[in-house]
């Protein structure tokens, strides 16, 4: 089960309050801003700052 489409539409960044995209290998939530990955797990989005990762920019899911 994939992450509701409605969910992704309202999902921000807690930290810059930005919109977040899926990964390209859809394991996380990417800040479209701070570049902040937020895991993914079990189908919910772990959305707590000092997790998540700080990647790059790279492309993300469209």
């Amino acid at each position: 089960m994939a992450l509701d489409p409605e969910l992704l539409k309202i999902l921000a960044c807690p930290l810059c309050k930005t919109e977040v995209r899926l990964t390209a290998d859809e394991k996380g939530l990417k800040c479209l801003r701070c570049y902040r990955v937020y895991r993914i797990e079990d189908d919910i989005p772990v959305m707590l700052i000092d997790e998540a990762s700080i990647e790059p920019e790279r492309p993300t899911k469209d």
